[in-house]
């Protein structure tokens, strides 16, 4: 039998600093888009530009983070958590103090850079902590709340930033939250001994995934600008195409690969990475449509917009930390995630039915409560089992797996609902147009602008029946009960660690 390691004492302390830099990376993906309007008027950004602030950070961000999973393990999670958090914090303060466009999208991609590292970091200290099954189950339940709940949060805390000091305190506000989670991380993080990969890094690998990955992110971010058709565009995919297929072919024959098959070609691990990548797609649609929906048809403020979330968010922290915490041990992953993923559907159906003049409590506070529900069921499980079984020096890359998914999932979904949309849109308002007073008229413009955002959503309302129907087909794990088995063909003992057959 393996040696039995007891468990952390200060582990539930320590989840805590995992939580709050976890939180930090999520809310970041959208504090900044509220604060975007006032940014680009006092740095005299353009219109053309100023999806740079936000593509900035996504290109670094996505293109890294199979880079910032490898780095953990073979650093150590806990130096890869400090530093990640240290230079995202950096980052922030470099771009809340910036003078002109140049310098805040340069921090932006600073930003990415450490969320790279910080982002895979944090999920495997959480696996690697927490291997208990009781205890992995409340710990995965809390950092599933965070994960799903942070972008909404970011919503909030941008309006009220933005509102009541300025646009660059969404900024700023990450060095608090970045010094308190150093403080907790030198204090009380212990990363086990074990499970430390000694291999050299994989520089072939670390180039071709990073360049493909930032293809495939900017083309969707072009696509959305210059048409799917568009040459540069066409280019990226094909780019990204051929580099990720040299990438899986320089991974087969090295001795230290970065990202090891084995991690993603096990069907469950795959199953959750393509079922979570799709529902991200959806959840995207989401957060882009109503925003929009919210603040320039229903006449929402920043701020107020951004509450009008909270109900998904209370939805998410229950399905993540009352339902699936609570089940988890007891039936198999499928039975949450695809049961998750069909509740969020038939809440996208119903938001689906958005009109210039619905009531909030009516259409809105149903569909969020369900949307929430549903992420946060699915989504706890998800994550849990991505990193359930792996082998302990791959936790980092198969914790930056999950996040290249959402990743890359949340830049398809930006940019192919919104083609969606703005198609739909446009089919409208040719089949209503009857005379040119009509496109100086606000409700034949918010008329067409909410068909078709009604549209997109429910496309991403089949992406999440898509979803759920992969996850109940290829994940097929039974509950995750005990303690972590390794996958692969090493042996338990060599690791050193307690383990039980997946």
């Amino acid at each position: 039998m393996p040696e039995t390691h007891q468990p952390d004492p200060k582990r539930w302390t320590a989840l805590i600093f995992i939580a709050i830099a976890q939180l930090m990376v999520v809310l970041d993906s959208t504090v900044v888009n509220i604060a975007l309007p006032s940014a680009q008027r006092d740095l005299g950004i353009s219109d053309g530009d100023k999806q740079w602030v936000i593509t900035a950070y996504t290109l670094a961000f996505g293109g890294l983070l199979l880079f910032g999973g490898r780095v953990s393990d073979l650093w150590g999670r806990k130096n890869t958590f400090i530093v990640g958090l240290l230079g995202f914090a950096l980052a922030s303060a470099l771009g809340g103090a910036a003078v002109n466009a140049p310098m805040l999208l340069g921090a932006r991609a600073l930003q990415g850079v450490f969320g790279a590292l910080l982002a895979p970091a944090a999920l495997s200290l959480l696996a690697v902590t927490f291997t208990d099954a009781k205890e992995r189950a409340k710990a995965f339940g809390i950092y599933g709340a965070i994960a799903g709940a942070g972008a909404a949060v970011g919503l909030i805390l941008g309006g009220v930033l933005t509102q009541y000091l300025n646009w660059r305190w969404a900024l700023f506000v990450n060095i608090f939250f970045a010094i308190a989670a150093v403080i907790g991380a030198v204090l009380v993080i212990h990363e086990p001994a074990q499970g430390r990969n000694r291999n050299r890094l994989d520089v072939p690998g670390v180039v071709l995934a990073s360049s493909g990955l930032v293809a495939l992110v900017y083309g969707f971010s072009r696509a959305e600008s210059d048409g799917w058709t568009a040459g540069v565009t066409l280019g990226l995919f094909a780019a990204a195409v051929v580099l990720l297929a040299a990438f899986s072919f320089v991974e087969s024959r090295v001795s230290a690969p970065l990202l090891p098959l084995r991690v993603v070609t096990d069907r469950n691990r795959g199953g959750v990475y393509l079922s979570l990548g799709l529902a991200v797609i959806g959840m995207f649609g989401l957060f882009l449509f109503l925003t929009y929906y919210l603040q320039q048809v229903m006449g929402y403020t920043a701020l107020k917009s951004g509450f009008a979330f909270l109900p998904m968010v209370g939805g998410m922290i229950i399905g993540s930390t009352q339902i699936s915490t609570r089940l988890m041990l007891r039936v198999r992953p499928r039975y949450l995630m695809a049961p998750g993923f069909l509740v969020a559907s038939v809440g996208m159906l119903i938001l689906a039915q958005i009109k210039v003049d619905s009531s909030y409590a009516e259409v809105l506070l149903p569909g969020l409560i369900l949307m929430g529900l549903g992420m946060g069921t699915a989504f706890m499980p998800a994550m849990s089992l991505a990193t359930y079984g792996v082998r302990p020096e791959d936790a980092g890359v198969a914790s930056a797996m999950i996040n290249t998914s959402q990743q890359v999932g949340g830049s398809i979904g930006t940019a192919l609902l919104n083609t969606l949309a703005t198609s739909a849109t446009a089919t409208w308002v040719s089949s209503h147009l009857t005379s040119k007073a009509d496109l100086k008229s606000k409700l034949f413009i918010n008329e067409s602008a909410v068909h078709g955002y009604s549209v997109a959503i429910y496309w991403a309302t089949g992406i999440l029946v898509l979803s759920a129907l992969i996850a109940f087909v290829l994940v097929s794990a039974d509950g995750q009960g005990g303690r972590q088995q390794v996958s692969g063909d090493k042996a338990a003992d060599d690791l050193a660690i307690p383990v039980i057959a997946h």
